[in-house]
């Protein structure tokens, strides 16, 4: 069987198509046909592969094999027959408006930063783009912003096959290095890259590019990235929950940050309250102790921090204490003072517990009840 014609090649906006089923046949636990053309895209290059419909199969999935297009199908095809092929058009031109965003962010990252493009991927989440360079707030403003002039510009967007001398003095965008016929995009006045995938007629098609997130990634900066609808798609996301905490906050929506940071800062004074308050009640607990005598205390309610002061307050008299707090199934514990790892370790052991320290403190959890805890504090010499 010769190499699958690839009508996706020639035109990306070809939905519908007539080809001849060569072979079909069972491919793990899914069943896979060949046909002798295609406008199916197989996943490769960080686009994911077409869906939509063979016959009265659906394709849920293709890849390429030594040239061969296998479209993974819900229904077996007669070998011989010939099918009309229906792509799913707006899954298509998600992944065009994506990719062409994508080579636009990358030629201007490439001009601008001598960034190279060495990581991309097409998913339902999100688009991903890895480059090998760190790349500041400032730096992300400028490109974004360029980005959006290449698109308003609405230029060309050509795919061809150069021939080798052409080929030898044009420059272009690759991660690897290249042999035979090489497939070349170039996306207006923004970039030229060696590519395999599907890309819009123009720049204007593109709609919008939106850098959703950014983080440093192995010395460079990986990128999440929003085009077209996604990118519309993400503001109303955005526009909806400002306008949700405008309502909570009664701000208006340009001031929610200033309301918000105002009541970080009431939260975190009224936990300064309260932390004085508790470590007042911690020490009253603490002068009511023996001195030097182990110490136990079951509460509820308390926050880990808190658990840990209690602890701490306890020991300060005791020597060594520890502290459990009622949960729904189980109780948090700190244990505090000379020994404390240790006993954490016993305490594990006997209750179902989790969890361990160093120095003079122990934090974690048990699953047991208030009675086998407590005789497990009685048997290590604590005031239970």
């Amino acid at each position: 069987m010769g190499p699958t014609e690839k009508l996706y090649d020639r035109d990306a906006y070809l939905t519908s198509f007539c080809a001849e089923v060569l072979a079909c046949e069972e491919h793990g636990h899914a069943l896979r046909c060949a046909l002798s053309a295609t406008a199916f895209y197989p996943e490769g290059g960080g686009q994911p592969a077409d869906h939509g419909a063979l016959g009265g199969a659906r394709v849920v999935d293709v890849h390429e094999e030594n040239g061969v297009v296998w479209h993974t199908v819900t229904a077996p095809l007669r070998v011989g027959e010939t099918v009309q092929g229906d792509i799913d058009w707006a899954r298509r031109f998600d992944h065009m408006q994506q990719h062409t965003g994508e080579h636009i962010l990358s030629g201007v990252v490439h001009e601008l930063y001598g960034g190279e493009n060495v990581g991309f991927g097409i998913s339902a989440d999100g688009v991903r783009i890895d480059f090998s360079v760190p790349l500041t707030d400032e730096m992300l403003e400028t490109v974004e912003r360029t980005a959006n002039e290449a698109v308003q510009r609405d230029e060309a967007v050509t795919a061809e096959w150069p021939g080798p001398m052409q080929l030898a003095c044009l420059s272009y965008r690759s991660k690897k290095a290249l042999e035979g016929p090489v497939r070349i995009v170039t996306a207006g006045s923004s970039d030229v890259c060696a590519c395999c995938g599907t890309h819009v007629a123009r720049t204007g098609e593109v709609g919008l590019v939106k850098i959703v997130s950014a983080q440093s990634y192995k010395g460079g900066t990986r990128l999440t990235v929003a085009c077209g609808m996604r990118a519309l798609a993400d503001y109303r996301l955005r526009q909806t929950s400002v306008h949700e905490i405008s309502a909570l906050l009664s701000a208006k929506p340009d001031e929610v940050s200033g309301a918000v940071r105002r009541l970080l800062e009431q939260n975190a004074a009224l936990h300064a309250q309260l932390a004085a308050a508790e470590n007042a009640r911690f020490a009253a607990e603490a002068r009511a102790c023996r001195a030097g005598r182990p110490a136990l205390r079951v509460c509820e309610g308390l926050s880990g921090d808190s658990v840990r002061r209690f602890a701490a307050a306890l020991a300060d008299v005791c020597g060594l204490a520890a502290v459990l707090c009622r949960r729904e199934a189980d109780f948090t514990y700190a244990v505090c003072g000379t020994g404390a790892p240790e006993l954490a370790k016993k305490l594990n052991a006997a209750l179902n517990g989790r969890g361990g320290g160093r120095g003079e403190l122990a934090q974690g959890s048990a699953a047991c009840g208030e009675a086998e805890a407590r005789a497990f504090f009685a048997a290590e010499g604590f005031d239970a």
